[in-house]
C-alpha cells in the first residue's frame, strides 16, 4: 500500500499516477522494479520515488483568457 500522508497535494498524486496508469498501459517503459504489481500500482511508486513528475503546462500567450472586449472598437 502506498502511504500519501507524506504528500503535500493527495490530489495532485492521484491525477499525476493515474495519467502515468494510462501510459503504462499503452505501452510506456516502467522506470521502478515491477514485480508482481498492477500498472496502477507501479505507477504510483513511480510518482511517490520521483520516477516521473508533473509537467506543468505554459499558459498560451494569445489565449484571450482574461481580456476584456470594448464594444466601441
Amino acid at each position: 500500500m502506498i502511504d500519501r500522508s507524506k504528500l503535500s497535494n493527495s490530489f495532485e498524486f492521484v491525477v499525476t499516477a493515474g495519467q502515468r496508469a494510462r501510459q503504462l498501459l499503452a505501452g510506456s517503459t516502467p522506470r521502478v522494479t515491477v514485480g508482481e504489481h498492477k500498472k496502477t500500482t507501479v505507477a504510483q511508486q513511480e510518482v511517490i520515488t520521483k520516477a516521473v513528475e508533473k509537467i506543468e503546462k505554459e499558459p498560451l500567450a494569445n489565449s484571450g483568457i482574461g481580456e476584456l472586449v470594448n464594444p466601441d472598437k
